[in-house]
Parts: C-alpha cells; structure tokens; sequence
C-alpha cells in the first residue's frame, strides 16, 4: 500500500514507518517543521512538509491523493485548548472529508483509551481539551463511510516492544502501552480490511497483538 501518515515525526509514527517499509509499503509523512525532513528520510518514508491545521479540506485531498490509506497521528501535544481543538478535531475531520473526496478508504485514526460521548472528563480539568477533540473527530470518522478503524491506546510509555496487548473487549481498563507496541498494531491494523468499523481500546497485556485484532475483527 501507500500510506499516508500524518503527524509523521511524532514518536509512534517514527515507529511505524521503518515497520511498514519493511512491510513492503510506501510511506509518506507529513511533517510541519522543515528540520525533521531528514529523520523521516532514515526512517524510510518521503517526507511531505505541510501544515494541516491552516490547510483546507481541498488542499488536504491533493496532499492524500494517490495513496491507499491514512494514517492519523497527528495532535496539538496539549497546553493550549484552542490549538488542541484546531488539530485534533477540525484538522481530523478535514481529513477524513479530503480522504473521502480522493477516493482513499482506508482510515487509521490514533485515538486515546477512554474517548468517545461518555469521556467524562470534567471541563474545568486541563485533559478536557483533548477529550473533547478527540472524541469528535472519533464520532465524525464513525459517520464518515471511510473504511475506519480507531484505536485507542492508553497512557503511552518507552518501554521495549512486547507484541502483547489486551483491551476494553475483555474488560481491560485504562492502563499503559509501549509506543512501540502502538506503532505495531496500527501496521497490522492496516493490513486487516477485517478491522474496518472496529474500534479498539488497548493496554499492554498477554495476548499477542495479531490474535487480538482477530478476536476484534470477529
């Protein structure tokens, strides 16, 4: 596949590349800062310097178009609420109306453990922001008849890959997950047209991650 990953310099997207590459997939990363263009031409992808918070659902479409699916890793990194909403709601859902305008399915959003109507994170606490946001992009993918699959991984860490996880199907509750081990289900996760309509809560557990996303899938 092309795959196009947006926020393409974050840390679980500079896991994910040399994963898909070595997959056999063609990736470009999309990257705000002109000083990250290198890191992402060692990791294997071509490097695509734009800006998607100020870029219009038209100009989004010619920056997807021509790939098979997106990839979206992209956030404000918290701090500022109204940044927070232009990325991680208004740039998102951009997105998805420009993969949907150009003819591109396949849409892998990375989301948090704990998203959706029912965050309950309170509006005076500093997450809201991103609960908020992301919560929203998430509802408008599921409405958007893109070929979708959310994930959302808990509280992100350094650790070394474990190729194990467990999720909120078998009752799991908001822990942690490698980074590592996120970049490794997004690249199955692309590859599992199964997995479209799906979303998936996950922490780091016991099960290896393949048969997880089969138990997902069914």
């Amino acid at each position: 596949m092309r795959v196009i990953v947006i926020g393409g310099h974050g840390n679980v997207a500079r896991l994910l590349t040399p994963l898909l590459v070595a997959g056999s997939h063609e990736v470009t990363g999309v990257i705000r800062d002109p000083a990250h263009v290198e890191d992402l031409r060692a990791d294997g992808a071509t490097p695509v310097v734009a800006d998607v918070e100020s870029m219009d659902v038209e100009t989004l479409a010619r920056l997807v178009h021509g790939h098979d699916a997106v990839v979206w890793s992209a956030g404000a990194g918290g701090g500022d609420p109204e940044r927070t909403y232009a990325v991680d709601r208004d740039a998102a859902i951009r997105s998805m109306e420009a993969a949907g305008r150009s003819w591109v399915k396949r849409y892998v959003m990375v989301s948090y453990f704990g998203a959706g109507p029912d965050h309950a994170v309170p509006e005076d606490n500093a997450f809201f922001a991103y609960a908020d946001a992301k919560s929203a992009a998430d509802a408008h993918l599921e409405g958007s008849g893109l070929d979708w699959t959310i994930l959302r991984p808990s509280r992100l860490t350094h650790d070394a890959p474990t190729g194990r996880i467990e999720t909120s199907r078998t009752g799991a509750e908001p822990g942690s997950v490698s980074r590592a081990d996120v970049a490794l289900v997004i690249a199955q996760a692309l590859e599992r047209p199964d997995l479209a309509g799906t979303v998936v809560e996950f922490n780091n557990g016991t099960v290896p991650v393949a048969e997880e996303l089969d138990a997902s899938a069914a």
